[in-house]
């Protein structure tokens, strides 16, 4: 199995654009798409609503996406051509708990593409792409961590300089830059590479 994780600094700067156009792009690859979600306390992991549960019973949920009407990420992940999607809600700090019943879940496939950062916590992907948006301020503690593992950059173009504050990008000074420029989340070199670095990885094994 060959596993890309496509990550990024904070919400809403392009995570599932990139990861929707990837998998369009590379249909012959017939992904299988995994977004994990965590939320904070008093929201039920198996519908997403606020509640006073009891956290062992709702602290997380894995729900495969049907709905084709591209309106939900997981339902653009299908759209674009992924099959199976699963979708992954855990209470902030406790993916853990989900991680042995979705390694279950992604062992028939054959390349599996994810939505996450903290999922690095878990498994060793052959690809790990982290979204970066200059422009946006917040930086989550967790693409922080994981950030030198990345093997590219995928850049948002802005006039302005990145904004973040005590955020080195030193670890990652020799790895690849793709820029990309909204609406448009993808471009051929991006595609080639990811392509490249599987088929790099399919002769390994």
């Amino acid at each position: 199995m060959s596993l890309v994780v496509i990550g990024g600094h904070s919400r809403n700067v392009g995570k599932t654009s990139v990861v929707a156009g990837l998998i369009s792009a590379l249909r012959e690859f017939r992904w299988t798409a995994v977004k994990i979600t965590q939320h904070g306390h008093g929201i039920c992991s198996a519908n997403g609503e606020a509640c006073d549960c009891a956290t062992g019973d709702h602290s997380w949920a894995i729900s495969e996406e049907r709905d084709r009407s591209g309106e939900s990420d997981t339902s653009r992940f299908l759209v674009a051509g992924a099959s199976p999607v699963f979708w992954v809600r855990t209470e902030q700090g406790r993916l853990a708990e989900a991680m042995p019943t979705l390694r279950e879940r992604l062992k028939p496939a054959r390349h599996v593409i994810i939505e996450s950062n903290s999922v690095m916590r878990f498994l060793k992907p052959d690809l790990y792409l982290t979204v970066l948006d200059p422009a946006t301020t917040d930086f989550k503690t967790s693409a922080r961590e994981f950030l030198d593992r990345a093997d590219a950059l995928i850049f948002h173009e802005r006039n302005a300089g990145p904004s973040w504050q005590a955020v080195s990008l030193k670890p990652v000074a020799d790895r690849p830059v793709f820029h990309i420029q909204p609406p448009e989340y993808m471009s051929p070199a991006i595609v080639d590479f990811v392509r490249e670095k599987l088929a790099i990885h399919s002769t390994r094994l």
